[in-house]
């Protein structure tokens, strides 16, 4: 079944026994964090379990993380099953993601493949592109599409191979195209007070359940700089 979204405050994509999808908003962490600020599935959970009435504790999956500052479509189980059949469908890759960003600058080449090796510093919360090779770091691999500049800025259609901490911000800050308002990676481009440019545009799975391959899409928000294309036929940003 589709839930109107009117009956949550968080808007819902999709919603069946096993599996919902929503627009995460920006700046909202996806769990729980050292912050104490609301997040996502804290919220999702307190919704469910108003909206069909349950008296305990109610199930929900983290299927896949969105960074704090980035919004759009995102998925969750709503039951153990779901969970474990989409975990397994990230682990094999054959659950799509797809993002837009906007880009300082603009790649050396339209499209490609960006192949990195990204080493993650847990107690600053920070993510490297380092040698192949080096201890703990991890092959992060991403294809990406510029579908329009202006402004000095570039649209990028980006579709991750992998899933690793910071990997499109770090990715496009090693070739020198960091996130228009990424804070952290920029290299001081960005301005104080201005938002990452990153939002999930597409995911798509097979449900866990059934014979059926779904796909949900967002738009991003008609603000600086994503209005820059506000014009655009917005079709092909979302494939």
């Amino acid at each position: 079944m589709t839930v109107p979204q009117a009956e949550s405050s968080i808007p819902v994509l999709y919603e069946d026994n096993h599996v919902l999808v929503v627009v995460k908003p920006v700046n909202m962490p996806t769990q729980e964090d050292a912050s104490g600020d609301r997040d996502l599935l804290t919220a999702l959970k307190e919704e469910l379990k108003v909206r069909h009435n349950k008296p305990g504790n109610v199930f929900l999956g983290l299927v896949h993380r969105l960074d704090r500052p980035v919004g759009g479509a995102m998925v969750f189980a709503k039951t153990s099953k779901g969970a474990s059949r989409l975990a397994d469908a990230v682990r094999t890759r054959s659950f799509g993601k797809s993002y837009l960003a906007v880009v300082y600058g603009r790649p050396s080449q339209p499209s490609g493949r960006l192949v990195h090796h990204l080493l993650k510093d847990s107690r600053t919360n920070t993510v490297t592109a380092v040698k192949a090779g080096t201890s703990g770091a991890k092959e992060a691999i991403l294809d990406y599409e510029v579908i329009g500049e202006a402004e000095g800025l570039s649209l990028v259609r980006v579709k991750l191979l992998t899933g690793r901490s910071h990997q499109i911000r770090v990715q496009f800050a090693a070739i020198g195209c960091p996130l228009y308002g990424d804070q952290r990676y920029s290299a001081g481009k960005a301005r104080a007070g201005e938002q990452i440019a990153l939002w999930s545009a597409m995911v798509a799975f097979d449900h866990p359940t059934k014979p059926e391959r779904l796909a949900f899409r967002s738009a991003p928000p008609s603000v600086y700089p994503w209005n820059l294309w506000e014009d655009a036929d917005k079709e092909p940003w979302l494939e």
